[in-house]
């Protein structure tokens, strides 16, 4: 009799463990159920993570960390621990993801997820946001994520992809933020027609070619193309772009002139050093910029009074020739230029006092220029040990 209870007891406790798994399951769109373990499947915890804890799929998986649903449908997945600096995760992403039709948005910390992109994600039609940045994806940007058509923010930043920005991507209509730097990209930029696209940055990859003169949209705020292999002028790709207050063309092989008219944008940062811009640069209105970056260029000519007013100005290893304007020498000694390098030029003069007392907290550096040194003054390292440019170099430069 009693072995009889047990095993009456053990059938009813089966049976309720079973309705209780069937119940958890109807929670949630079977589909999406089932799209989930596929996905922690591919997926482990890196040595200090605990994030699948929760994701026991005996339970609801809408209260699974990292798992948002809009009634029964995932419509958000923040895979990991977004703690900074907390372990991430490991694996490979799983093609089930495109199986999560009602997606909106799927964030995966930094960690060590390896292999390719499921091209499955372009089945993800309302995917608004999508970042997987500091981990080691491969392979290619799928060109079906041209499909995308609702996607405004990409974030592939810090993995290792290779190949082309798909044309695609720059077809999509609704961006508002690029970022795939620091990958291994290479080929050319492509147009963007987004009119809402606010960030795009590009560097640290291995792009080339020319910017395509009407390839960037008027919408940009922030563009980073540094540390590339893109060549030609910026003149016409720039000069529509007045809502920029950040600039980044730095190490590339940019040539032609710098366009006046972008001194005029609302512009913190411009980082055009090491390219090979050439000519005199002439702001048509300078505003208050705090940081410029010309330097190790082919620029030539006088320097501008307007640039007295950069707080961080860098024009050195140029061609720039004659005296440095007096307005420089008075935001100097009111120490309102917390930085000025003027070194490796062809400069003729400065018409400061010789005892005059340099403030602390401006850096200045003359030497290399065509001038005896009127005043000593530290210079960076780089700059080299020779004050003075030699005069048969002085004499055959006519700027």
């Amino acid at each position: 009799m009693k072995c009889l209870l047990m095993r009456i007891s053990g059938a009813s406790v089966f049976l309720i463990l079973s309705q209780f798994v069937f119940a958890a399951q109807a929670m949630l769109d079977p589909v999406d159920f089932l799209a989930l373990q596929s996905i922690r499947k591919r997926l482990t915890d890196m040595p200090g993570s605990n994030y699948f804890a929760s994701w026991d799929f005996t339970s609801d998986p809408c209260n699974f960390a990292g798992v948002y649903c809009d009634g029964d449908r995932v419509v958000a997945l923040n895979l990991g621990d977004p703690r900074a600096g907390s372990p991430g995760l490991s694996g490979r992403l799983d093609p089930a993801f495109g199986k999560l039709s009602a997606l909106a948005e799927l964030t995966i910390v930094p960690g060590r997820i390896m292999g390719s992109l499921p091209h499955t994600f372009s089945q993800l039609k309302y995917l608004r946001f999508l970042a997987i940045s500091r981990n080691f994806i491969s392979g290619d940007i799928p060109a079906s994520f041209g499909q995308l058509r609702g996607l405004r923010t990409l974030d592939l930043s810090f993995n290792q992809l290779t190949g082309s920005i798909p044309s695609a991507v720059g077809n999509l209509p609704a961006l508002s933020n690029v970022i795939l730097c620091h990958n291994r990209l290479s080929g050319s930029v492509p147009p963007f027609v987004s009119q809402t696209l606010t960030r795009l940055d590009l560097k640290h990859n291995d792009l080339s070619g020319w910017l395509s003169p009407h390839g960037l949209p008027s919408s940009l705020e922030y563009l980073s193309l540094s540390w590339n292999r893109l060549t030609g002028p910026v003149d016409k790709p720039l000069s529509h772009l007045n809502r920029l207050n950040y600039i980044d063309l730095s190490l590339n092989r940019f040539t032609g002139c710098i366009p006046g008219i972008i001194f005029t944008f609302p512009i913190t940062s411009l980082q055009l050093q090491r390219n090979q811009f050439s000519g005199p640069v002439q702001p048509e209105n300078l505003v208050a910029i705090p940081a410029v970056d010309l330097s190790y260029n082919q620029l030539s000519g006088e320097i501008s009074p307007m640039f007295s007013t950069v707080q961080k100005l860098y024009l050195n290893n140029n061609r720039f020739t004659g005296q440095v304007p007096a307005s420089f020498v008075d935001r100097v000694l009111s120490a309102g230029i917390e930085l000025l390098y003027l070194q490796h030029n062809y400069l003729t003069g400065i018409e400061i006092n010789p005892t005059v007392e340099i403030p602390l907290s401006t850096s200045l550096c003359l030497q290399y220029n065509c001038m005896v040194l009127p005043v000593q003054t530290p210079c960076p390292l780089r700059a080299g040990r020779q004050k003075t440019r030699p005069t048969s170099q002085c004499i055959q430069w006519k700027g």
